[in-house]
């Protein structure tokens, strides 16, 4: 039997797209013969990943997973929303949120995580996973905060199952005072994250690149009115708090009782805790958002295979 080197795994993983350890077993049972090993993937399924991981996943669910002051989220994708109510799919995204709280946040260390009773690591479970439920699976990203004193609280959108949902959110609230007080007023800011979708905590947080650019819209918007310098000046002043409110966590309008600025309502909680308390950052997922969907019309394809 041929040896089975590290390289040879290597190689047929490329020819594959098979998980390493997958790779491994297949030509373990095949005594080292490559060619043998690429049918022994293939009678499993699991040579058939490599094709299915070019097309767009853009469903999925978001995985969230708050314990003892940190809490974790990721995104899972499938190609259609049929998958994110199998079962076995929203097993292995819960699994992989609760993994990815250990690994603090680092994407290649969590892909490299050993995947709970498979023998495989989570990259290698996610593949295994394109084999077996039909569909291209990704595992494309994951966030994470922790803070002490204090907690994280967690909010999961349109919910499928506990902690699985399209959209999640963490944030983090670091604080001396009682648990429970601050754990509402979290689940409220998280509720709120969620709907106001947030750039930055506080202004001096957002991208100075990205704030620059904005300025440059908003001077070019008011030149258009044809006022002197000065007023111009002025106007974007202007324009710009209203970007604020906008994109600026603390100069929101606090979507809980629509009137309070998110800022003075977490004064008014410290003052009930007797504590200060200070947002210390947020994570926010939106299934899918970002990645382009492509429009497929399914006649206008069969028509051109008939005529191809």
């Amino acid at each position: 039997m041929a040896e089975i080197t590290a390289a040879l795994v290597k190689e047929l993983r490329g020819k594959t797209g098979a998980g390493m350890m997958d790779c491994k077993k297949a030509l373990v049972e095949t005594g080292g013969d490559i060619e043998q090993a690429v049918d022994w993937l293939r009678t499993k399924g699991l040579a058939a990943a490599a094709k299915k991981a070019g097309r767009v996943a853009a469903e999925g669910l978001i995985g969230v997973v708050v314990d003892d002051g940190a809490g974790a989220v990721v995104e899972v994708n499938s190609e259609t929303d049929f998958v994110a109510r199998n079962e076995t799919f929203q097993a292995i995204v819960n699994t992989i949120a609760e993994l990815a709280l250990a690994s603090d946040g680092d994407m290649e260390k969590l892909r490299s995580t050993p995947f709970p009773g498979s023998g495989r690591t989570v990259e290698e479970e996610v593949t295994h996973t394109i084999a077996t439920i039909g569909e291209n699976i990704n595992l494309r990203r994951v966030g994470h905060i922790a803070v002490a004193p204090g907690l994280v609280a967690s909010y999961v959108h349109n919910a499928q199952a506990p902690g699985l949902g399209q959209i999640g959110v963490l944030v983090g609230l670091r604080s001396e005072g009682d648990g429970d007080r601050l754990a509402a007023l979290g689940k409220g800011l998280a509720m709120h994250i969620a709907a106001a979708s947030p750039q930055a905590v506080r202004i001096e947080d957002l991208d100075p690149a990205d704030l620059e650019r904005e300025k440059g819209v908003l001077r070019e918007q008011a030149r258009d009115s044809g006022k002197p310098d000065n007023i111009i000046e002025k106007m974007v002043e202007g324009r710009l708090r209203k970007f604020y409110q906008d994109v600026v966590l603390l100069e929101q309008t606090y979507v809980i009782d629509g009137e309070t600025k998110v800022a003075k309502a977490i004064e008014a909680a410290a003052r009930e805790l007797g504590a200060p308390i200070e947002v210390t950052g947020f994570v926010r997922f939106k299934l899918g958002e970002g990645i382009e969907r492509k429009d497929s019309d399914f006649a206008a394809e069969v028509a051109a295979q008939i005529g191809g």
